[in-house]
């Protein structure tokens, strides 16, 4: 995918800030405008046609009241060197790119590369214990010969301990924060974000100066579950944020491992259950994991985590996914109208699978309503 232009970044950031609109909602609309700007040149005919669009919406949108907020907040990215990844642009993490809740948009800051070809979340309690410090630092050690980016929240206990690890031991390392980058949470862990970002560093969906409000920590749990290919429960209590992180975790077919505790410990009781529920597989080390993962040890890498590439066959795709690329493939682009009629499908059958498709990296929207094959 091209990176987008100045302006497209801004009309997406304006739409992010727009009361009532929702990640699906920002998709749909850039999908039947072909781009963010194109959202808010559109009049109120136009928007209120678009499939699951409200009036409220649209008035919201017509209002363009979020463009000022969204230029600051450019503007202050661009000062602040911090990264900004729009899900259509080549920078998103591949991971999260399918992903049904994947953030419109990422803020980072630091040195990592969010493609690498193995990435280990670490999560846990925030009262550890020295057993779990311990297993936690050892996890660490032991994945370095994997050479895994290893994902955590950088919150008290288990996540505070990956990370320094991760220091500790040269391992590039992530935190992934329920707040805007520039109000790290908690206060006491400064020195720690600050030393992250030479090899690994920080990243979030929210808005510079944005506080960790309680509802934006399960939402931060899901983007360490949609950026780790496999999540390791380190120790945690029947409920808790590490529990949620493993729901997402499941949810999108990724890979989870607890680690076992003593009986009666409080600590290990959700771990315990974990495993007892097959909700997670028994932790035992790095190297019986990673034999499950089928990795090697300083062997020959694979190519990192990209898109998907264009397959003639479209092997892996749904049959009606299949012949809405094959259409595109012989006529090289097509409209909308056209590719519903052509395909026997309705309009808003086409427009979810057309969306699916372009979070694949497969197709790509264009001005007029028109669809090409990336």
């Amino acid at each position: 995918m091209l990176e987008l232009t100045e302006i497209e970044k801004i009309c997406t950031l304006a739409l992010i800030h727009t009361p009532g609109i929702g990640a699906v909602t920002i998709r749909q609309l850039i999908s039947y405008c072909g781009g963010a700007e194109k959202v808010f040149q559109a009049d109120f005919k136009k928007l209120i046609n678009i499939p699951g669009i409200g009036e409220k919406v649209v008035r919201a949108i017509l209002c363009k009241e979020s463009l000022g907020f969204a230029e600051k907040e450019f503007t202050s990215c661009k000062n602040s060197a911090t990264h900004l990844h729009f899900f259509t642009d080549p920078t998103y993490p591949a991971r999260l790119k399918p992903l049904y809740d994947s953030p419109i948009v990422l803020y980072s800051r630091g040195d990592f590369d969010f493609n690498m070809t193995r990435t280990v979340g670490i999560v846990g309690t925030r009262q550890v214990s020295d057993y779990g410090k311990s297993v936690t630092e050892t996890i660490v050690k032991e994945l370095e010969p994997y050479n895994a980016l290893v994902v955590s929240g950088l919150a008290f206990g288990v996540d505070i301990t990956a990370h320094r690890a991760c220091l500790k031991y040269n391992m590039p390392t992530i935190g992934v924060m329920a707040s805007g980058l520039d109000v790290i949470y908690p206060s006491s862990h400064k020195k720690t974000a600050s030393e992250m970002q030479e090899n690994g560093g920080l990243v979030t969906e929210n808005a510079l100066a944005t506080k960790p409000d309680f509802m934006r920590f399960p939402a931060r749990n899901r983007i360490i579950a949609g950026l780790s290919d496999v999540t390791i429960v380190v120790e945690s209590a029947r409920k808790g944020g590490s529990l949620i992180t493993v729901e997402f975790a499941q949810n999108y077919h990724r890979d989870v491992y607890a680690v076992p505790g003593m009986l009666g410990s409080v600590h290990s009781e959700g771990c315990n259950f974990l495993i007892r529920d097959n909700k997670a597989s028994i932790f035992t080390s790095v190297g019986d994991m990673a034999k499950a993962m089928g990795w090697e040890q300083n062997g020959s890498e694979p190519e990192p985590v990209r898109m998907v590439q264009m397959q003639t066959s479209f092997e892996g795709f749904t049959q009606d996914e299949g012949q809405i690329l094959a259409l595109l493939k012989q006529k090289g682009t097509m409209q909308v109208d056209e590719l519903a009629w052509q395909a026997g499908m309705h309009l808003n059958k086409l427009a979810a699978l057309l969306l699916n498709l372009e979070f694949q990296g497969m197709v790509r929207s264009m001005p007029g309503k028109k669809y090409g094959l990336i």
